[in-house]
């Protein structure tokens, strides 16, 4: 059992950085058993749409520019792709520097409160350091899951430990939705 689950987190993984470079739509379904697969060729009807190659624009396809030299310097110190840190504040926020989670989460990259003093954060709700301890956060994030960005979207959610307990992204219906999100905003500003 162990070793199905350990094969079905590198498919996942193998599809969702797959999807990332080829470009392809994502198919999921769940058999049975209840085994999640991912395909990009389906081969019935029980498959469904899981991430579209070129999401359709709609109008919330608005991509802020307004802290984007906030973005570029918070990229440069931690090594993160700027395409990616928006996608994440664009799920995260929406770009509001003021929002609030209903979970405690604030600022732009909505940070947790306990996260505050590691990511040198005072003020959450101030762009500069909210961005920055986000970039970091999810340096530490891909660092810890080996450049697996799913892994590490996944983890910024719902919390590492959660990611190292299930060794592929949680079956948390908002985990699962804020990877997906973020990859296709993510492919969007890389095309």
């Amino acid at each position: 059992m162990y070793s199905k689950l350990r094969l079905l987190s590198w498919s996942v993984v193998f599809i969702f950085s797959s999807a990332m470079f080829s470009h392809a739509d994502i198919y999921k379904y769940i058999d049975s058993k209840g085994v999640l697969h991912f395909t990009n060729t389906p081969t019935s009807s029980g498959y469904e749409l899981y991430i579209k190659e070129k999401p359709e624009k709609t109008s919330g396809y608005i991509i802020s520019s307004e802290y984007d030299d906030f973005i570029r310097q918070a990229c440069e110190t931690h090594g993160v792709d700027i395409p990616l840190v928006k996608a994440m504040i664009k799920v995260e926020s929406d770009f509001n520097n003021l929002a609030i989670s209903k979970k405690g989460a604030k600022g732009l990259m909505q940070i947790m409160p306990d996260n505050y003093k590691r990511l040198k954060i005072e003020n959450p709700f101030n762009p500069w350091e909210n961005i920055m301890g986000g970039t970091k956060y999810m340096k530490m994030m891909m660092e810890r899951f080996n450049g697996r960005l799913p892994l590490a979207l996944a983890a910024y959610n719902a919390g590492p430990t959660v990611v190292d307990r299930f060794k592929s992204i949680p079956p948390y219906s908002e985990t699962e939705n804020y990877v997906k999100k973020v990859m296709e905003y993510y492919n969007l500003l890389n095309k």
